[in-house]
């Protein structure tokens, strides 16, 4: 006779009562913090458009219209027809893909130059007059030359980003480089770290703050520099598609492109901060 029993596998335990209303409480209060009155005031703005150009003669269209107008676009984002004839999402990718480029390439020098410069005088003196010059040429200003010299249109529109991102990462980080506390300086000289050391352990965390503020900044001027640049290179990218809308009289086409350009811009910036939070352990301000 066979006295082997079955054992029921316990029932998985809910969450108690008291933890079930705390995560809803929680869940309400962001939502009433940080979601609603973004909402509120994105309705309201919508309303006054739809008010001020819902009129007969109205110079733009209003968002209902607006949305009419670009549905396709809208419920298509990846169609692709060959040549600049692609969907918004192809466009918005090129743009990223030149910003990548052309903001990693900032971070590397602009870290780098703004280390060097927060360390030595000698550097700050013959160096910081020259950024402070360069740093005032207008983004466009830079395309002429480098579309001569890269005699190609991508790596020019790289070049620019470029040249656009990395003074507010050299300025931040200098800063950031020249106010660590002495301290900080003194432990280092006593356990005696080496260069290396020092700059991995010491110089980088106690500066992170200052140098995800000028990423952040950089990130936003990348791509606001994009857009500009593509408006004049032509090609596939959201600044071209801007452009074109407009040499089409396609108003609307061109209301959706820039709401999708402040979009990513906005998850751009939110990225960035969400690393600085992650890398300085939430004291870089969000």
């Amino acid at each position: 006779m066979d006295n082997t029993h079955s054992i029921a596998a316990p029932a998985p335990a809910s969450a108690p009562p008291s933890l079930l209303l705390a995560r809803a409480s929680t869940a309400h209060a962001y939502f009433m913090n940080h979601v609603l009155p973004p909402l509120v005031v994105i309705g309201l703005l919508l309303a006054v458009w739809e008010l001020l150009c819902g009129r007969p003669g109205a110079a733009l269209p209003p968002p209902s219209q607006v949305v009419t107008d670009t549905w396709e676009l809208i419920t298509q984002p990846f169609f692709d027809n060959g040549g600049n004839d692609v969907g918004l999402a192809w466009q918005i990718l090129a743009s990223l893909e030149r910003v990548a480029y052309g903001y990693l390439l900032a971070v590397v020098a602009g870290v780098s130059l703004g280390v060097l410069v927060g360390q030595s005088t000698w550097a700050l003196r013959g160096l910081d007059p020259l950024f402070q010059v360069l740093r005032t040429v207008p983004p466009l200003a830079w395309l002429p030359i480098s579309l001569a010299g890269f005699q190609d249109s991508n790596p020019s529109a790289i070049f620019v980003i470029f040249i656009t991102a990395i003074w507010p990462i050299i300025i931040n980080t200098s800063v950031g480089i020249r106010n660590i506390p002495d301290d900080y300086r003194n432990v280092a000289r006593v356990i005696r770290l080496n260069g290396v050391e020092y700059f991995w352990k010491i110089m980088l965390p106690a500066a992170a703050p200052y140098i995800f503020s000028g990423l952040r900044i950089g990130v936003g001027l990348s791509w606001l520099a994009i857009i500009a640049a593509e408006m004049l290179i032509g090609g596939v990218g959201i600044g071209f598609f801007i452009w074109d809308a407009w040499n089409s009289s396609l108003v609307s086409d061109i209301i959706l492109a820039l709401v999708y350009v402040g979009v990513v811009g906005f998850l751009l910036d939110r990225l960035v901060a969400w690393v600085g939070k992650r890398v300085t352990r939430g004291t870089t301000p969000a």
